[in-house]
């Protein structure tokens, strides 16, 4: 991927914040990756510990050439109580953390202002996080053009913000598994609240749901990582329903084609907890399409009980499979099930287990692997599309539900692995298992088999991948998305610093506006972030 003579790109300066989890942080570096070999010079701001799990991508796009670079802000998490190096969503193991969590991101407004402060000139965009809507009142202050990304599925976008807008979630009220239609859509889908729920539809966050629908309001732009080829009507839907310019410049993760070399690919979002060179001469051993991979991402974990299940399924398939099977690393119970009580001895001529984060980019270009046990997460989604890889869906909460949907009810490329409810109900408790090891042997059978079906959903699944491919590259609808939203970008950058300038010398309505005792200290610093070398 080479830069293209798009005009000042060389000069311009993207700021891109991701929400502090993998499923959010992973497309946007990612994002960072393609900006970058478009010209612009890309900070991402992270904190710490996110910082060094994802440096060795953000080093092999620094050392590709590209102008990438990692900043660490401080995690104010302690000082609402939470334990010093907790700073990603997947290092919570208590439930009543989740709040604390949110309200110490809400907190890194403060080292965020800090740090654009002392730029030597004001950035030309930020990029947003849609789940990050303290950025707002930053980008505000100093005249910074701000884009929101949006990391979930056009087609969740849409769904939650119809089903909002036509009060179908009110109508519904605390029954979660009431179903219904949702309205004014593309396609018909049908679902219920506990599997139609945004991000942050819970009791206690409703401040923070109305700080992201307020944020999105008034941002300059909207970024979804999708492409047009696969959910065009729903990004044309969302953006009309908001009145918003959007761009749909995914999948992202076709930027691992600028990664480097395999070592950062097989690192991607986080180092493997085995090495990638034996996976590879493992998969090398397997005839093509034969391998099952199985992975719930970063966040979901099983109860005991369905591990056990899922196990004995695969074990009873007669199937070969890779298994990144973090639970092991905590419970005590799935340890157990996999050393005293045999399954890895008795399934290590055929399943490989990862106990614990593995290289999933490099399993699914493998061209041994020719299904996904997937959580569903938009991440897993997406490169299972890339990669051309049919999917067994199993989703755990969220936009999951909406991923599974989309697979299976229109894209036609995934097999239901019979998942009805989030492993976790709205009050925190454990749901039991929901598919039982004689399913697990039925839909693996189903989704691995070579009938007419499955010839057929593995025919689309390649030519999804192909138009996946294909609207990343040069003249694709992705790469044209990108191009113009830089384009727009470096236009609207300009308006604003030539309105900041202007506004400069009225000091003191400007310091009355920003609502702050340091109205006049911040107004000093947008005369002096305003100025473009």
């Amino acid at each position: 991927m080479h830069a293209v003579g798009l005009m000042a790109a060389p000069e311009m300066h993207f700021l891109l914040v991701p929400l502090v989890a993998q499923g959010h942080i992973i497309p946007m570096v990612d994002l960072a990756r393609l900006i970058a070999a478009r010209g612009p010079r890309v900070t991402i701001l992270t904190t710490p510990v996110n910082a060094a799990r994802n440096r060795p991508a953000v080093d092999a796009a620094a050392n590709a050439g590209l102008a990438v670079e990692l900043v660490e802000l401080p995690f104010p998490g302690p000082q609402l109580g939470l334990p010093e190096g907790l700073e990603n969503a997947d290092q919570m193991v208590d439930r009543t953390m989740y709040l604390k969590f949110f309200q110490a991101i809400w907190k890194m407004a403060d080292p965020l202002e800090e740090y654009v402060r002392a730029l030597p000139r004001r950035p030309d965009c930020l990029v947003a996080d849609s789940c990050n809507p303290w950025t707002a009142g930053v980008c505000a202050a100093f005249g910074i053009p701000r884009l929101v990304m949006h990391c979930p599925s056009a087609y969740f976008l849409l769904a939650v913000h119809n089903l909002s807008i036509h009060g179908v979630y009110d109508r519904v009220g605390d029954d979660e598994t009431e179903e219904f239609e949702v309205p004014d859509f593309p396609v018909r889908a049908v679902g219920s609240k506990a599997t139609f729920r945004g991000f942050f539809q819970w009791p206690g966050v409703e401040k923070e749901q109305q700080d992201v629908l307020d944020a999105e309001a008034t941002a300059d732009g909207m970024l979804i990582n999708t492409f047009r080829g696969m959910e065009g009507a729903f990004v044309d839907a969302y953006a009309k329903a908001l009145g918003k310019r959007t761009w749909a410049v995914g999948p992202t993760c076709a930027a691992s084609a600028v990664m480097g070399d395999a070592d950062a690919k097989a690192g991607r979002g986080n180092r493997a907890d085995v090495d990638a060179g034996h996976i590879v001469s493992w998969l090398d051993a397997r005839p093509q399409a034969s391998v099952l991979y199985i992975s719930f991402g970063s966040i979901a974990q099983l109860p005991a009980k369905q591990v056990e299940e899922l196990a004995r399924g695969l074990e009873a398939s007669g199937r070969p499979f890779v298994w990144a099977i973090k639970e092991a690393k905590a419970d005590v119970a799935v340890r157990a099930l996999l050393d005293d009580e045999g399954f890895e001895e008795r399934v290590k001529d055929r399943g490989l287990l990862v106990r614990g984060w593995a290289p999933q980019v490099t399993i699914l270009s493998h061209p041994a692997v020719g299904g996904f046990l997937t959580h569903c997460g938009w991440n897993a989604t997406l490169e299972a599309i890339s990669h051309g890889v049919p999917a067994l869906t199993w989703p755990n909460f969220a936009d999951q539900f909406s991923s599974e949907r989309l697979l299976v009810d229109v894209l036609r490329v995934g097999v239901r692995s019979g998942v009805k409810l989030p492993a976790m109900s709205s009050t925190g408790v454990d749901v039991g298992v929901q598919v039982t090891s004689e399913d697990v042997e039925k839909v693996v059978a189903e989704l691995m088999d070579g009938g007419t079906e499955g010839v057929a959903r593995r025919s689309r699944a390649k030519e999804l991948a192909a138009e996946a491919r294909a609207a990343m590259e040069e003249g694709g609808s992705s790469y044209t998305d990108l191009g113009d939203m830089i384009r727009y970008v470096s236009e609207l950058s300009r308006t604003r610093c030539h309105e900041k300038k202007a506004s400069s010398t009225s000091l003191p309505s400007m310091a009355t506006d920003l609502g702050s005792k340091n109205g006049h200290e911040k107004i000093e610093a947008d005369a002096a972030l305003s100025v473009h070398s």
